[in-house]
């Protein structure tokens, strides 16, 4: 997921896909206990999107408070 691609999404867009990678972040670190994850860069992929999620919802409240 690219910085472009969320910061064309709504508030509302935002918070569910903030949503769904905590979820699969979850998932993920369930499957790496369990010895089932094929992937363990995918967690950091998911950590790096969720920040990158986080920084746009604060960049757009900043942005609608200075208004």
């Amino acid at each position: 997921m690219k910085a472009t691609e969320v910061r064309g999404m709504t508030p509302a867009e935002l918070e569910t896909k903030l949503d769904e990678l905590k979820k699969e972040l979850f998932q993920l670190r369930f499957q790496n206990a369990t010895n089932q994850l094929s992937n363990p860069g995918k967690i950091a992929d998911v950590k790096k999107d969720i920040a990158r999620v986080k920084t746009i919802i604060r960049e757009k409240q900043i942005a609608s408070a200075g208004r």
